[in-house]
């Protein structure tokens, strides 16, 4: 029920934006046109797709990745998730089609640059949507189905309101993302830690304000005083600098909490190991800051992860560690 009033309401949104936003900018006859793979692609934000990855962190905890039943459920949950967050990318991108317009790497977004039209678009979101409800109500347990669509209805009022409102904006962002870990923990039937909830949220906070942080130094290299569509002015810059940072030390902090609970003597055979992880989250968290705060970041910090080699070294040492703490 809940998916079909969400989705209802989303139709007579699009639609509704779609009068104001039917007129779209075509292209110069001097402009190559891309191919429409390579702007489905951008609009359907299929990078953004590896933060579902995170559907998959509760059986890899849990030591249950051998369970190949528990692995195509999640499979499929990655699947119904990732349709709907291009879905909802659709949706914001018809809202902001203004906002993106001026924005100087947001106007290359297709429904900016005039590469697809508004028409088009509903028909891709309409299309999504339908597969995600499909999954979810074919494949996937009740529990899932709700926290789906509890993503769906939070990530849409980010969309047009929360995105708006300083503070609050960083909590949902963090919320959604310890919320995918909840949902891979529904779809497997693995019960979730309140250990790593807690961890995860802390973490994805710092991430939420690296994001902001991002923006800030952009309007300030553009002589802004505000960012576009949001509420921060650019004298907070300093502000979200240290907020965000502190968060991911906190993170860390209950990382080492969680180290002497029961469930990891219970998981590991050498759990000592595992304390060599913090001094790498360290410098992980400290890496991202710093080339953030150097100008270096123009990313979403998730996607700028996994595209940066520091990350992929810290990761696989983290995998290495964690083997040895099995063994």
């Amino acid at each position: 029920m809940a998916f079909v009033v969400y989705g209802g309401g989303i139709f007579v949104a699009l639609h509704a934006r779609s009068t104001f936003y039917r007129t779209w900018t075509p292209m110069s006859s001097e402009q190559s046109a891309p191919s429409m793979l390579a702007v489905l692609g951008k609009q359907l934000r299929v990078y953004q797709w590896v933060k579902n990855v995170l559907l998959v962190v509760p059986i890899a905890l849990a030591h249950e990745l051998h369970d190949t039943q528990a692995l195509i459920s999640v499979l499929f949950g990655f699947l119904a998730f990732s349709c709907t967050a291009s879905t909802v990318y659709i949706i914001n991108d018809i809202a902001d089609v203004e906002h993106d317009r001026m924005h100087p790497r947001k106007r290359h977004r297709p429904l900016a640059a005039g590469h697809l039209s508004v028409p088009v678009a509903v028909a891709l979101a309409g299309l999504l949507l339908a597969c995600a409800i499909t999954i979810t109500i074919t494949l996937m347990p009740p529990a899932f189905a709700g926290w789906l669509a509890f993503y769906a209805v939070v990530t849409t009022a980010y969309s047009f309101v929360i995105k708006r409102l300083v503070l609050i904006d960083v909590i949902a962002l963090a919320g959604l993302y310890s919320l995918r870990i909840a949902a891979g923990g529904a779809a497997a039937d693995v019960p979730v830690s309140t250990w790593l909830l807690g961890f995860s949220l802390f973490l994805f906070m710092s991430l939420a304000f690296l994001k902001r942080y991002t923006e800030l130094l952009d309007t300030i290299e553009r002589d802004g005083r505000t960012v576009s569509g949001r509420g921060y002015h650019v004298g907070d810059a300093d502000f979200v600098l240290v907020a965000g940072a502190a968060l991911g030390f906190v993170a860390i902090l209950v990382f080492t909490r969680y180290l002497d609970a029961q469930q990891v003597r219970d998981l590991y055979t050498h759990p000592e190991y595992l304390w060599l992880i913090a001094p790498c989250l360290v410098f992980w968290v400290s890496h991202l800051w710093l080339r953030a705060h150097r100008g270096e970041m123009h990313d979403d910090p998730i996607v700028f992860a996994a595209r940066d080699a520091a990350s992929w070294v810290v990761g696989a040492a983290i995998v290495v560690i964690t083997i040895a703490a099995s063994l």
